[in-house]
């Protein structure tokens, strides 16, 4: 219908990102979503704005100091704590999310939105769409619902101005990017960027209760630490084989995405923590923590033992200038004073 002008796209005049995917499970998202805001941030007036996936609340909800995972959502409560001036924002309805945000002006109005999640939110014209696509499993070579994973056809990435492959492995070759450059086969209009996982050092998810000195992966390779590391994401599998890479046993604990943990599943951690001898550790994902950090229900017992990955992108083949010149100069191009500047001309 969008394709045949039945269904109206809005277009607006101040520079708009959307960053999402056409598979279900996680390519990656939230991440390269987070390395976006980082670099709008240092300049711009930013704003971030999800539809809050799996929140209690409804309508447009604007993040502040009392919002917790509940009220915004996972991912916007997590980008929110490690963004603190960034103005975060959720609603269905991105359209009124957006007049909402345009109308924001504490000191200084919004100058650039993020949408989170929105490749497919058509409604709303993004004057930049980034498209995420795991190298585990192209959307080229993938298959539909319910055979496949892709929620639209692969050639649907034709929309994009920037293809990124998330998830790329440490030992990708050169010839490995060309196959995949191939495969997808983009037109010359389009970007194409390759990333992977780059991991930070464990932080304690309740620092004050973590002791005088909290543990780090060195200091539990040390001790042949053996660890439950708890993940409730779509793909964990690269979480949990980093967290072996530190410990001499990783005893992973898979959970569905967006997982709430109940009192039982916290029971069911205490008592993995209880049955190991020596360093008592929780490996916990940046999304987990996030969930974790404000859940009423997670007994004072296992705080001091909660310790969380970080995670950020890194962008392959030396493509990072690149890609933040591509982004930066679109935001500068199409900034309000810039589009009333050409609209007066």
């Amino acid at each position: 219908m969008f394709n045949s002008k039945l269904l109206k796209s809005r277009e607006y005049d101040l520079p708009i990102i959307s960053v999402g995917n056409i598979t279900v499970g996680g390519t990656g998202k939230t991440p390269h979503t987070e390395y976006i805001l980082a670099l709008l941030n240092k300049t711009y007036k930013t704003a971030m704005l999800s539809r809050g996936y799996k929140r209690k609340t409804r309508g447009y909800v604007l993040a502040d100091e009392h919002s917790t995972g509940q009220t915004i959502g996972d991912e916007p409560y997590q980008m929110k704590r490690k963004f603190p001036h960034v103005v975060v924002a959720v609603d269905a309805n991105r359209r009124r999310g957006i007049a909402h945000l345009m109308q924001h002006g504490d000191n200084q109005s919004v100058q650039v939105i993020v949408l989170d999640d929105a490749f497919q939110h058509r409604y709303v014209h993004a004057g930049m769409t980034i498209l995420i696509t795991d190298y585990n499993r192209l959307i080229t070579e993938d298959n539909m619902l319910p055979y496949g994973q892709l929620r639209e056809h692969a050639d649907n990435k034709n929309r994009a101005n920037i293809v990124i492959v998330s998830k790329c492995p440490a030992g990708a070759q050169p010839i490995d990017f060309r196959i995949i450059s191939k495969k997808l086969n983009l037109f010359p209009y389009q970007s194409l960027y390759f990333t992977m996982y780059e991991y930070g050092e464990i932080s304690p998810l309740f620092p004050e209760q973590a002791g005088k000195e909290p543990l780090t992966k060195q200091k539990l390779k040390e001790k042949n630490a053996i660890v439950p590391a708890v993940a409730g994401i779509a793909s964990p599998e690269d979480f949990f084989r980093h967290v072996n890479t530190f410990v001499v046993q990783c005893d992973a604990m898979a959970f569905p995405d967006h997982h709430h943990f109940t009192p039982k599943d916290y029971q069911a951690i205490l008592h993995k923590i209880k049955s190991i001898a020596g360093t008592k550790a929780i490996i916990v994902t940046e999304k987990d923590a996030a969930r974790m950090a404000d859940d009423p229900s997670l007994p004072e017992t296992l705080k001091p033992f909660i310790y969380f990955l970080p995670i950020q992108v890194k962008f392959l083949l030396h493509q990072e200038e690149s890609f933040n010149e591509q982004i930066l100069n679109y935001v500068t191009r199409n900034s309000r004073n810039s589009v009333v500047s050409a609209k007066k001309n």
